[in-house]
């Protein structure tokens, strides 16, 4: 009995081994293929990041060829003011010019003198302590604030009354 339980065991044992090669290579094969396909997406994530750098570069020497165009429109118009007796006309072009660059690029002024202090818009640089006013009103604008689009460009810097009792 002895005899025959170990060639049993021999045979079983052989089968899983040889059960066990399979699914070795099985797994070998897989893993290679796996790994063969994070080799091609890590590929070609660095291909279309070299492509988005590519492009960044692109976009941004537009953006800066643009505004470097109407410098040279401003420069040239402030050159023939420059020569100009009477430069007020040069002056009034330069200053349309640079309006209308602004416009298109949807900057926008921020009225405040008269409104209430708000200080998401407005920075202020001083108080006045009055006591027949309404509190909390821009009395003076040290410097323009601009819109760009919604957002912020630069606050307006003001000076605000306060009242006193």
């Amino acid at each position: 009995m002895n005899k025959i339980s170990k060639t049993k065991k021999k045979k079983i044992s052989d089968s899983n081994v040889e059960e066990y090669e399979i699914k070795l290579k099985k797994i070998t094969n897989d893993f290679k293929e796996e790994k063969n396909k994070l080799i091609r997406n890590i590929a070609e994530l660095q291909n279309q990041l070299k492509r988005y750098e590519k492009d960044y570069i692109i976009e941004k020497n537009k953006i800066k060829k643009k505004y470097l165009l109407n410098i040279l429109d401003i420069l040239k118009l402030i050159k023939k003011a420059h020569k100009d007796k009477n430069s007020n006309n040069g002056i009034k072009l330069i200053i349309d010019n640079i309006e209308d660059m602004l416009k298109k690029e949807k900057i926008q002024y921020i009225e405040c003198i008269g409104k209430k202090f708000n200080h998401n818009i407005h920075h202020a640089i001083s108080t006045i302590d009055k006591q027949d006013c309404k509190d909390n009103v821009i009395v003076e604008e040290i410097k323009k604030g601009y819109y760009l689009d919604d957002d912020i460009l630069r606050p307006s810097q003001v000076i605000v009354q306060k009242k006193i009792d």
